[in-house]
């Protein structure tokens, strides 16, 4: 008999934000080999010997280095569930980012530690603080020329105006860099460079007053400045308090570089053990809560053509409450009918698995040939719409001609699937057959 409680209990759903190349999608790897989602990370911008990150899986993706629309992710890792959305980071697709703001119940907040808070992560912070959304900081690439990182957390504090406690400690900078100190552990873990989890080497010393953490790290320097550090951080310092944290008064901080794996882990396992799990959600006639028998979903994101082989089209669901199977019939809330889901899957990036169950905090995609669009509401009978999924204005707008008419029924269907997708609008002229794309965004 499952527990339904226990099940969504397990779950943590999160979406990972920053400025483009501040190293979302390499910290994205790094989790996933905690995971045993994968045996080797791969390289946002990867030669012909090396492997692709799992999340950029479309070709422009990897031509470009950038990440183009959101990869949505499920590993296991502690006993629990992760679901994890990486996101673009190009404002031209921040449309796609908002989006997947509203499925999520926490998101970590990637900064560069040499250029600190750049545009982009000022929007999607207010875009994370108007949901009240809680938010853990990774301040990443402390192994190359980096400002201080007091400085850092003064940035975040007064720009932000986001309070911080900063949970681990770094040792050292750029290619001085040695590993961190984590103040909850009270142990430095000391690392050496490696590019998958299980060939990294890694040793963990629990006395600073020692002298095998002193020949480790190259000196006693290194050993003061952290003691000096951690002695001002107790001083003036902020604790940790899990509802500051949970209310999205409060950023614990980490420091690190996902490249070579510093300080990932004690970020994963202080965000399982202090995120929270599926919160209730709003809709246009009351709250809905996770632990609810009956299902209920909505839909936030539409990708077509995954397998361009199958011309495949895909509704990614979050489930508010409830427990989802296989094949159930549910009730299309906008159309008012019945739709009965016939293949459900749970993703890794691209890669794809049947799912026969699965719980409030789970992220599903639906099969689908045209019937959901960005926003429906499923459930199993309620009629009920969820709220909150945004909706854009385009900015940009181009007159799109047909050099064969006869090829128009095509344009039109194709022009229509990117509009269900949500990365564009069709718009036509009141007196002629013209047809005007909008998008946010040039790119």
């Amino acid at each position: 008999m499952i527990d339904l409680q226990e099940e969504i209990d397990k779950r943590r759903t999160f979406a990972i934000i920053s400025h483009p190349d501040a190293g979302k999608t390499t910290i994205t790897e790094k989790l996933l080999l905690f995971g045993d989602a994968i045996h080797m990370a791969g390289m946002v911008k990867a030669k012909r010997d090396r492997v692709h990150t799992t999340s950029d899986w479309m070709d422009i993706e990897r031509e470009r280095g950038i990440s183009v629309s959101s990869s949505v992710m499920q590993f296991d890792y502690l006993g629990k569930r992760v679901n994890l959305l990486d996101t673009p980071g190009h404002n031209d697709f921040s449309e796609d980012t908002y989006r997947v703001l509203t499925a999520v119940d926490s998101a970590l907040m990637v900064i560069d530690a040499a250029k600190g808070i750049e545009t982009q992560t000022r929007k999607l912070f207010q875009v994370c603080r108007d949901r009240n959304i809680p938010i853990i900081t990774f301040i990443n690439k402390m192994d190359r020329p980096c400002r201080d990182p007091f400085e850092l957390i003064d940035q975040i504090e007064s720009e932000l105006e986001l309070p911080c406690t900063a949970i681990t400690w770094p040792v050292g900078s750029g290619d001085r860099f040695k590993g961190v100190y984590d103040r909850n552990t009270l142990a430095m873990r000391f690392f050496e460079a490696g590019n998958t989890k299980n060939n990294f080497r890694q040793q963990v010393f629990n006395d600073l007053s020692g002298p095998d953490i002193r020949k480790a790290v190259g000196g006693d320097e290194y050993i003061d400045k952290l003691e000096e550090d951690l002695e001002l951080l107790d001083g003036v310092g902020l604790p940790f308090d899990s509802d500051d944290f949970i209310a999205g008064r409060l950023s614990p901080v980490f420091f690190g570089s996902a490249l070579n794996n510093f300080g990932v882990q004690e970020l994963l396992e202080f965000f399982l053990r202090h995120a929270p799990k599926p919160q209730g959600r709003l809709a246009d006639t009351r709250v809905v809560f996770p632990e609810e028998k009956k299902f209920s979903g909505v839909v936030f994101k539409i990708q077509a053509n995954m397998d361009p082989k199958h011309r495949d089209r895909y509704a990614f669901v979050r489930i508010c409450s409830g427990e989802f199977k296989q094949g159930m019939n549910v009730h299309h809330v906008r159309q008012g009918r019945p739709f009965k889901v016939k293949q459900a899957m749970q993703f890794l990036s691209r890669e794809r698995t049947n799912v026969e169950t699965a719980y409030a905090g789970d992220i599903v995609g639906f099969h689908d040939r045209g019937t959901l669009r960005i926003g429906d509401t499923v459930t199993e009978g309620e009629s009920l719409m969820f709220t909150g999924i945004p909706q854009f204005a385009p900015d940009v707008f181009s007159l799109v001609t047909l050099r064969n008419p006869i090829k128009n029924k095509q344009l039109l269907k194709g022009l229509e699937q990117l509009s269900e997708e949500g990365t564009s609008q069709v718009l036509k002229k009141k007196y002629n057959s013209d047809i005007i794309l909008g998008v946010v965004g040039a790119l």
